[in-house]
Parts: structure tokens; sequence; C-alpha cells
């Protein structure tokens, strides 16, 4: 459970430094909102990402609000998203070709199926000869 765990955690990462490095002035609503966590996770990822260094905070010139800021990977952050990119897009591509191997797999079995219902739809039920009546052989 705590291997599925760290994979979802690092999923986030990823989908957080990917987006802030194409839009460091994202809030933390808007990130929580793409990424699909609550703001308050979100709180704790970018918390965590700039105690590790790969983010650091800076004035979001552009608004009139003191209180916003931009998110901008460090050099860090930058080789830390290549890494995670790196691993994601293995995993990914694993969980593809497992999800494709399924997908033939149940395609074969409907297909079987399919076969075995017209096979029994076009062969008639096979008739029985009526049986001879004992008399009617004594003539």
């Amino acid at each position: 459970m705590s291997g599925q765990r760290e994979k979802m955690r690092e999923e986030v990462r990823f989908r957080v430094l990917r987006l802030l490095e194409e839009n460091p002035e994202l809030s933390q609503r808007e990130l929580a909102a793409r990424v699909g966590v609550s703001v308050g996770g979100m709180h704790y990822v970018l918390n965590a990402l700039v105690q590790k260094g790969l983010v650091k905070l800076g004035n979001f010139t552009a608004s009139d609000d003191r209180r916003r800021y931009a998110y901008i990977l460090t050099p860090k952050g930058l080789s830390a998203k290549a890494a995670l990119t790196s691993r994601f897009l293995r995993r990914k591509l694993e969980e593809y070709e497992a999800l494709k191997a399924e997908i033939e797999a149940l395609q074969q079995e409907v297909d079987a199926q399919s076969d075995a219902e017209r096979a029994s739809i076009e062969t008639p039920p096979e008739r029985t000869a009526p049986a001879k009546s004992a008399k009617a052989g004594r003539t």
C-alpha cells in the first residue's frame, strides 16, 4: 500500500513541477484544482518542494495583491522534474502495455463468445428420424 501511496505522491510532485515550470504565477488554489488535490494538500506539497530546494518563492509582480507569489523552479527543481518525468513516463508505458494486453485478452474472449453464438445460431439442431412403429414394419 505504501508503494502505491508513494507513486501517487510522486505523480502529484511531477504534475506540480510541470505546471509551475509552464506557469509559475498559478495560485495554490489553481494548482490544487488542476492536480486534483485539496488546497491544504497543495500547501503541504509546495512547502515540501520549497524545503527541498526544488522551488523558490518570488513576488508575483503583475498583481496588486502582495500575498501572491510566483513559484519558480530552481536548477535542482529542474533536475528533479527531469528525473520525475523519466520515471513517470516509464510507469505510464508499463501501465499502457498491461492495459493493452488486458484489452487484447478481453477482445479474444468476446470474439470467441461471438463465434460460439454465431455457430449455434447458424447450425440447426439435428433432427432425428421418426421412430418406426412395430406395426408398420409387419405388413
